[in-house]
């Protein structure tokens, strides 16, 4: 189990190809147009670095114009942050076939504007073992031609991550994101990608505010003194995670990163852990065919 009190904004992880990557996010799923522009430009403001979109969320465009016009416009004047220094993921939305990906992966690049992709994920399992296979193989073309920094999957359960490492790809997957949070631990999957130095991005880290009012929430939220948002990122992130906290409000999105003033300890991460009841908050495809 990770363990630092010093995570923030400004934190990375390294992948398992030697890349820094940082370690919260901010997600994007289900905000669309000015919505997502302003959400990723009060992120940035914020001190935010990585966008987590997806090409079924419709809404590369706005983030990959959001991230542009700040790093062109005078409130980066002091920061002078550079494109290098932003971490954008998009994901496939069909695993369809090898030339299908490479289609998607430059409609990606075109509809973002950003020159290249810092991680790029086939989105489910779904399409049968070659489909995955054949898409996968297609990333990894994308990552030697330089169009891709990063390659991983999503939603991916141990069944569909040990047939890819059995394929003996060129390029092992960096990230599996998931569905994990303290209501969800999937720790099958998470033991697995740990075993095998795939970092675990944490999507829906805040069940999507089903279980704030939790009894253990409220009584550890007030123990740590935080909100109970930055309470399970926090918990996400000692557990080595990505988290990806989703909010459009701006207040939201400074408080839900504000996590480097505690710690949980080790006990209340036992009983945080605990509180696992497979909550699926949207969908589930882990056990795909």
């Amino acid at each position: 189990m990770a363990s630092s009190s010093n995570y923030s904004l400004a934190s990375t992880i390294k992948l398992n190809n030697g890349l820094e990557m940082p370690r919260i996010h901010l997600g994007v799923y289900m905000t669309s147009g000015n919505e997502t522009s302003k959400a990723v430009t009060h992120a940035l403001s914020a001190g935010y670095r990585a966008f987590d979109s997806a090409e079924w969320y419709a809404n590369e465009r706005e983030v990959g114009s959001a991230i542009n016009s700040y790093l062109s416009s005078s409130a980066n004047d002091s920061l002078r942050l550079q494109r290098q220094e932003v971490w954008f993921t998009t994901k496939l939305k069909t695993n369809s076939s090898y030339d299908a990906t490479k289609k998607a992966i430059k409609r990606s690049l075109e509809r973002s504007k950003l020159a290249y992709l810092d991680l790029y994920l086939l989105h489910s399992p779904y399409g049968g073992k070659e489909k995955r296979l054949e898409c996968w193989r297609a990333v990894e073309d994308a990552i030697e031609e330089g169009v891709v920094r990063a390659g991983g999957v999503s939603n991916f359960g141990v069944r569909h991550l040990q047939e890819l490492l059995d394929s003996k790809p060129r390029i092992i997957p960096a990230v599996n994101q998931i569905e994990v949070h303290p209501f969800n631990t999937q720790l099958d999957i998470t033991s697995f990608c740990r075993e095998h130095n795939i970092v675990i991005e944490a999507y829906a880290p805040l069940a999507r505010a089903l279980r704030m009012k939790h009894p253990k929430i409220v009584e550890l939220s007030r123990k740590y003194k935080c909100e109970p948002a930055q309470l399970m990122v926090r918990w996400s992130l000692q557990k080595g995670y990505v988290p990806l906290p989703k909010s459009v409000q701006k207040g939201r999105i400074v408080s839900n990163a504000k996590v480097e003033g505690f710690e949980i300890e080790e006990g209340d991460m036992e009983a945080l852990d605990g509180l696992d009841e497979h909550l699926v908050t949207d969908w589930d495809p882990t056990d795909a065919d």
